[in-house]
C-alpha cells in the first residue's frame, strides 16, 4: 500500500505555463482552419520564443504522467497495464474527435497512439533502456523526419525521468536545476542563432526544420528550469495563482481553446487578415476566460469536467468530484499532459 504524498505544485504550474505557450503558437493556425495564414513578417517574434518551444514540454509531461499512473495503478489494481490501455484508448477517441470535428492540428491523438505503441511496451524495459531508446528515437526523428515525429521520443524521455527519480527532486534541487538550465541555455544559443539566419524553406528547408526542432527542445528545457527556479522565490504564490488553475484542468482547457478561438474567428471575421497583435489579444482573451472558469470551478470540484470523465473511463468507476474535507494530500501529474489526477505514488 503506497503512502500519500503531497501534491507537486510545480507540475501544475509548468503544465499551465505550457498550455499558454501552446495556445500562443496555435491561435493563428486554428483561426485560419479553412483559410490561409498570413506569413509572419520580419518583426515576428513567435518563431524564436513560442513556436516549437512548448510542444516538447507538453510531451515530456505526458510521458511523466503515464509513468506516475503506472506506479499508482500497480498498487491499486491487478491489471495496471490494462488500465493504461483503457486510458490511452479513451484519449485517442477524444483526440480523433477533436481532430476531425474541430481542428486537424490536435496532438492528443498523437500522444495516445505513441503511448500505445511506445510507452506501453517500455514499461517492461529497464529504465536505462528506456532512456537510451528515447535518445535514439529523437535522433532518428531529427535525421529522417525533420523533427515531425519527436513525440514518441519525448514521451519516453518523460517516463524515464520519473523512473530515475527526477519527480522526487523537482522542487528541491535548486543547484541541479540551475546547472541544467545553464547547460541547456549554452547549447541553445548557437542553435537559436542558426535558426535566425537559416530559412525554413527553399534549398536548406530541411536543415532549417531540424534546427527549429532542436532549438525548440533546448529552449523549452530552459523555460522549465527558469520556472522551477522562480518557484523558489517570493514569486511562487503569483506563479501558482496564474498558471496552476490552467494546468489542473489542462485537458478541458486544451480542447475548449480550439472552440473558443474558432468562435472568435467566426464572430470577428477574416482571421486570415489578423495581425500578430490581434492574434496575441485573442490568445490572452481565451486564456483569461479559461483562467476565470478554472479558478472558480476548482473551488468547488476536485477535477475539471473532462478530467473527471477521463478518470471515470480510466478506472471504470465514477470518482467523487466534489471537494471533500479529507486532509490527505495527493500528487498530480496532469490530465492535459497525459498524466494522472489525484493519485497515490510509491516512494
Amino acid at each position: 500500500m503506497s503512502e500519500r504524498r503531497r501534491r507537486i505544485d510545480a507540475l501544475d504550474v509548468i503544465r499551465g505555463f505550457a498550455l499558454c505557450g501552446i495556445l500562443l503558437a496555435n491561435v493563428g493556425p486554428i483561426s485560419n482552419i479553412s483559410g490561409k495564414v498570413v506569413p509572419a513578417g520580419p518583426g515576428d517574434w513567435t518563431g524564436y520564443v513560442v513556436d516549437h518551444r512548448f510542444f516538447p514540454i507538453f510531451a515530456v509531461l505526458f510521458g511523466m504522467g503515464f509513468a506516475l499512473l503506472l506506479e499508482s495503478a500497480e498498487g491499486r489494481t491487478a491489471s495496471p497495464r490494462l488500465l493504461l490501455v483503457r486510458r490511452l484508448v479513451v484519449l485517442l477517441v477524444i483526440g480523433l474527435l477533436h481532430m476531425f470535428l474541430v481542428w486537424p492540428g490536435d496532438v492528443l491523438a498523437i500522444y495516445a497512439a505513441s503511448g500505445l505503441v511506445f510507452l506501453l511496451p517500455s514499461t517492461w524495459l529497464p529504465r536505462w533502456t528506456v532512456a537510451g531508446l528515447a535518445a535514439v528515437i529523437l535522433v532518428a526523428s531529427l535525421s529522417v523526419t525533420d523533427g515531425y515525429l519527436l513525440a514518441p521520443g519525448l514521451l519516453l524521455a518523460g517516463a524515464a525521468l520519473v523512473r530515475f527519480g527526477v519527480i522526487d527532486r523537482i522542487e528541491r534541487s535548486v543547484k541541479g536545476t540551475a546547472i541544467t538550465g545553464a547547460l541547456l541555455a549554452a547549447a541553445a544559443a548557437p542553435v537559436l542563432a542558426a535558426q535566425v539566419v537559416m530559412p525554413t524553406n527553399g534549398p536548406v528547408g530541411r536543415a532549417g526544420g531540424v534546427v527549429t526542432a532542436v532549438a525548440g527542445m533546448l529552449i523549452g528545457g530552459v523555460y522549465v528550469c527558469v520556472l522551477l527556479l522562480l518557484l523558489r522565490t517570493p514569486l511562487r504564490a503569483a506563479l501558482h495563482a496564474l498558471f496552476a488553475p490552467l494546468g489542473k484542468m489542462a485537458l478541458t482547457n486544451y480542447l475548449t481553446a480550439s472552440i473558443l478561438v474558432l468562435a472568435v474567428a467566426h464572430l470577428h471575421g477574416r482571421p486570415q487578415d489578423w495581425t500578430q497583435p490581434v492574434l496575441l489579444a485573442v490568445a490572452i482573451g481565451v486564456l483569461a476566460a479559461q483562467w476565470v472558469f478554472s479558478t472558480f470551478w476548482l473551488r468547488h470540484y476536485r477535477y475539471g469536467p473532462l478530467e473527471w470523465l477521463w478518470r471515470w473511463a480510466t478506472w471504470g468507476r465514477r470518482p467523487a468530484i466534489g471537494r471533500s474535507h479529507n486532509s490527505g494530500r495527493t500528487i498530480t501529474a496532469g490530465p492535459g499532459s497525459g498524466g494522472v489526477d489525484s493519485i497515490h505514488i510509491k516512494k
